[in-house]
């Protein structure tokens, strides 16, 4: 099985970013604890702060991976282009925030990409990934 993990903008500051909200640990320490408990999965990880990029590599791997799990940041709030990113491919792909969004400020409880997700994890912290790979797991078992 092959997952991709995407990471949207400023969560490539995890760890040292407003830690009272997203934690204090870095992305990679975490994602290393993740392949090794999912050690029979391949998990690629890809961040960027361009909306863009973050297309791009949808549609690279939008037709071959088994799952996608997208973090997509603030353009989960703003990106029409990420949604019909996620629209225009095959692979599913699980929406997840590492905060409760709905706990937060007004604009971050509606999100542009949940209806063409297969489902929203947030405010399991970092667990929010481990979650969104077990669902994929889930999803591919079927």
């Amino acid at each position: 099985m092959n997952v991709l993990i995407i990471n949207g903008p400023n969560l490539n500051l995890l760890g040292v970013r407003e830690p009272g909200i997203y934690g204090s640990r870095g992305f990679e320490s975490y994602l290393t604890e993740l392949r090794q408990r999912f050690n029979d999965i391949n998990i690629d990880y890809f961040q960027s702060n361009h909306e863009g990029a973050i297309i791009d590599k949808i549609h690279e791997v939008g037709f071959s991976a088994d799952g996608i799990v997208l973090n997509a940041g603030a353009y989960t709030h703003t990106s029409l282009a990420i949604a019909d990113a996620i629209s225009a491919v095959k692979t599913p792909v699980i929406e997840v925030h590492i905060s409760n969004v709905h706990k937060r400020e007004e604009f971050r409880h509606h999100s542009f990409l949940s209806a063409v997700c297969v489902g929203v994890i947030c405010g399991f912290g970092l667990d929010s990934y481990r979650l969104g790979i077990e669902s994929l797991i889930g999803i591919n078992k079927k």
